[in-house]
């Protein structure tokens, strides 16, 4: 059971998605945890309306995914898997990963944080010492237990930690109160601490908080990027929220031009679109890439996770294999 300030669940839905071309097979993946409002039948309803026989080159990314973008609204998971899939088969064609292509250095990829959801403090104290591998840990909070939360993980730990409240706070000066609370408590970002509606409280909060504060709900695909300069100090960039790989390397641009922290993050997902995420993380100040490890029954090997930093992994396009008991 997973548990943030907005509910708890304890699976999540996913769409597996091959596309062939000469032979070549891309991997894409469409996850969808309840707040994106997809399900296995919307994406599979909206794949099934996608037809790319107009396009004789699958070269032509920006022409392919713009067509995607255009079939319905919304539905970002599903066009997430279609743009993976794109890229994987790409970087396959071209013999390079999407790291290598785009120019970025993948020495430099950061630490992850391991997240650790709302629970008792007993499985919180467990949870934490199941997490001794990594050097930053996230912490859901939002609900009245967040002292709680924070004071059971410094029993045990003096890691650093981000906090992410899901919209969870709602009146600014408690917000601000709380912020000064958890920077004397090492923790050194605050995640979506007040409802995106709360323009105005959000960016007052940004301007007298002692630690950054990140976009996460608030931002969602490139146009919303240049509506958070001047409310909060990052954005939160999820595939599954921008459609996949491209826009989310337009995001990271506009958002460096813009002088806006970048923060890569997942929903609950297999290492597919854990890893093509993670192709863009060496230009990003903090990851949180936790996705396939909070998951069973992953079915593709991937990027990896060792001694707390992301590792990219080593073939083209977004580097994953599916598992042998899978294929």
């Amino acid at each position: 059971m997973f548990t943030i300030a907005s509910g708890s669940r304890s699976t999540t839905p996913v769409v597996l998605v091959e596309l062939e071309y000469d032979g070549i097979v891309g991997f894409g993946e469409a996850s969808m945890p309840p707040y994106l409002g997809e399900s296995h039948a919307s994406v599979l309803a909206f794949l099934d309306q996608v037809d790319l026989t107009g396009f004789s080159d699958p070269f032509l990314v920006s022409d392919i995914l713009g067509y995607v973008d255009s079939i319905a609204a919304k539905n970002t998971a599903a066009k997430a898997a279609v743009d993976i899939a794109l890229h994987d088969l790409v970087g396959k064609i071209m013999n390079h990963s999407w790291c290598r292509i785009w120019g970025y250095n993948p020495d430099r990829t950061p630490n992850t944080s391991f997240t650790i959801g709302i629970d008792t403090a007993e499985v919180v104290r467990q949870k934490v010492r199941e997490a001794e591998p990594y050097k930053i840990l996230k912490v859901k909070l939002g609900l009245d237990t967040d002292k709680m939360m924070i004071e059971t993980i410094r029993e045990v730990t003096d890691k650093p930690l981000c906090a992410d409240v899901n919209q969870g706070w709602k009146k600014r000066e408690e917000a601000l109160e709380m912020a000064h609370w958890l920077a004397e408590r090492n923790v050194v970002f605050l995640e979506q601490p007040m409802p995106k509606e709360q323009l105005d409280d959000n960016a007052w909060l940004t301007e007298n908080s002692p630690i950054p504060t990140v976009a996460d709900e608030a931002v969602q695909r490139l146009e919303d990027v240049r509506n958070a300069f001047g409310v909060y100090d990052g954005i939160n960039i999820k595939l599954m929220k921008c459609t996949g790989m491209r826009e989310a390397h337009q995001m990271a641009e506009l958002a460096r031009a813009l002088g806006l922290k970048v923060m890569l993050g997942c929903m609950t997902e297999t290492s597919c679109a854990i890893s093509a995420a993670a192709q863009l993380s060496p230009v990003v100040d903090w990851a949180d890439l936790d996705g396939a490890l909070l998951t069973n029954n992953d079915i593709y090997r991937g990027m990896e996770i060792i001694d707390g930093k992301v590792v990219l992994p080593n073939g083209p396009g977004i580097g994953i294999t599916p598992l042998d008991n899978f294929r």
